[in-house]
């Protein structure tokens, strides 16, 4: 056996680590951008146009400087960092995606099995994060981190990029298809804000269960990579191509 097929199969890949931290970064600029842009107008429609108030279908709060970047009311500056890192997020998730279909990390890990998706499963999964338990089931993920990633990864991140490009209007004359796909340009606005929220909802649960399962361990294992525990080291053959 060679020293390279001799090695302990990694937890996380180096794309996906990669991926991670600056995903994490882009997400938090992003929206603390987008707090800001906000603030320019705090109403939300459905269709095409939209303005007057009797028009909306919710009108949000003024978000506090502290929460927006920049953390003064500008909507150039915070467009500035928009578009910046909008683009940033939406190139390192195409390099993800393409990479983790190679590497087969997205089959292995985050698709789920016809036998994952039977409800005894996903109610035995449910009894166990209850118990705090998140090193259950066959593989590096159980079924609800399935459910969780897959639904970020594949359909609210790329939303998030779609209805932005709705909202550019270099992007809307190129690609006017898109504004049709959501019924209008005020629509893709409103799910645009309806996504980047369960995108918050998704970071606050995520950051909770890191603290509850061991922040330092977790941490550590997306810096370094890690060891997945009870795999052959001729899983590791590849080196971090064999677990992303």
């Amino acid at each position: 056996m060679s020293k390279r097929a001799a090695r302990p199969a990694k937890r996380h890949a180096l794309s996906t680590r990669i991926w991670h931290w600056i995903n994490a970064v882009s997400l938090i600029v992003l929206f603390m951008s987008g707090l800001n842009i906000s603030n320019a107008h705090r109403r939300l429609y459905w269709g095409d146009d939209g303005f007057a108030p009797a028009d909306a279908w919710l009108e949000v709060p003024r978000f506090p400087g502290w929460a927006t970047i920049p953390d003064f009311y500008s909507l150039a500056q915070a467009r500035d960092w928009h578009v910046v890192f909008s683009l940033v997020f939406a190139f390192t998730l195409l390099a993800f995606m393409v990479i983790a279909l190679i590497n087969r990390h997205m089959q292995r890990d985050i698709f789920a099995s016809r036998r994952e998706w039977k409800l005894s499963n996903i109610w035995t999964d449910i009894k166990q994060h209850a118990r705090l338990n998140f090193e259950h089931g066959d593989g590096k993920y159980n079924i609800l981190q399935k459910i969780a990633y897959a639904g970020v990864i594949l359909i609210l991140l790329p939303l998030m990029i779609f209805t932005g490009m709705v909202m550019s209007p270099g992007a809307e004359a190129v690609f006017p298809w898109v504004t049709e796909l959501f019924g209008g340009r005020q629509s893709a606005r409103s799910l645009h804000f309806i996504a980047s929220w369960l995108l918050f909802g998704f970071f606050v649960l995520h950051i909770v269960l890191v603290l509850l399962a061991g922040p330092i361990g977790q941490i550590r294992d997306m810096i370094t990579g890690g060891r997945l525990e009870g795999h052959s080291p001729a899983a590791a053959e590849g080196g971090d191509n064999a677990k992303a």
